[in-house]
């Protein structure tokens, strides 16, 4: 059965009350998870509220008991990866183990400048983010000191301590479609692949590559879940649907062009199944509209007793 959850804008006016309000309304409603991005600001002003990505984790670990939730993804170009990776193990243990560790090369050059963090270019951050992979990996996996001089980051003799409870630490989550640096990566490193904003052909193409990736290194296809991200346009009524959408691109073209999921709740059903059977186990749908829990209950009823065990 599918995994359907939600996908918070961590920078779009998120505060400490919603945030309370959105992961109980995620616990209540049967929802499978909540994930939230890693963001400072929008990448174009006006700037509103945003909650810092590692403090709301760990309420997050400390007041739900069901849902699994984490970054979607982290930046490494924000905190050193052994700072990361620390954080990550302590919140997953504080959670029981529902932590997933979403790692990302990071993109938006605003908020890097506004707040003085250094931003290179493409090459270098999928460098830094190479080895961010492979010391977080080998911190969570190794119950030895481990040293490691990577191009960026290194280690000397260091261990994780506490070791984390759950074996190996929380899994790793890598998000994008990149046949070239993501692919690989995922392919390498991770323990699920979350596709983002893609359409449905072309997850096919990607979840394919994926696969013979796998395979080169001789991974299991298995050993790598396969979600995806993307924006969902639900509302309750067809009426509702359409002033929703009046003036802006039809539900067709932001289905079939730009992979979003539309509709009222059978609608929805439908599309998410089509996900299903190209491969996509679990799904965090982007919920823009954080003061409207009525509707998101109403979605969870609509929608997750189609894939959701009772």
């Amino acid at each position: 059965m599918a995994q359907i959850g939600i996908m918070i804008e961590g920078q779009h006016d998120l505060n400490w009350a919603r945030w309370k309000r959105l992961l109980q309304a995620a616990e209540d409603f049967g929802y499978q998870c909540v994930f939230r991005s890693d963001h400072f600001t929008n990448a174009n002003p006006p700037d509103y509220d945003s909650l810092e990505l590692w403090v709301s984790l760990t309420y997050a670990a400390t007041h739900t008991k069901r849902i699994e939730f984490g970054p979607l993804v982290t930046p490494v170009t924000f905190r050193h990866p052994s700072i990361t990776v620390r954080m990550a193990a302590q919140v997953d243990d504080l959670s029981g183990g529902r932590l997933v560790m979403g790692m990302g090369a990071g993109w938006q050059e605003r908020e890097h400048r506004l707040f003085g963090v250094p931003f290179y270019d493409v090459p270098t951050r999928f460098e830094m983010l190479t080895d961010a992979l492979e010391m977080t990996q080998q911190l969570l996996h190794s119950d030895t000191p481990v040293t490691f001089e990577g191009k960026h980051f290194s280690l000397d003799e260091a261990i994780l301590l506490p070791r984390p409870e759950r074996k190996g630490g929380p899994p790793i989550l890598i998000g994008g479609r990149g046949p070239k640096r993501t692919l690989p990566l995922a392919a390498k490193y991770a323990d699920e692949w979350n596709a983002v904003f893609i359409p449905l052909e072309q997850f096919k193409e990607r979840n394919v590559l994926l696969d013979q990736l796998l395979d080169e290194r001789g991974r299991s296809r298995q050993s790598v879940k396969r979600s995806l991200m993307t924006q969902v346009v639900y509302e309750p009524s067809d009426a509702e649907l359409s002033a929703r959408l009046a003036g802006k691109p039809s539900a067709t073209e932001l289905i079939t062009d730009r992979g979003l999921i539309v509709g009222t709740g059978s609608a929805v059903v439908d599309q998410i199944g089509a996900w299903v059977e190209a491969g996509i186990e679990r799904f965090m749908l982007q919920w823009m509209d954080y003061d409207n829990i009525d509707d998101l209950e109403k979605m969870a009823r609509d929608v997750l007793p189609h894939f959701h065990r009772a």
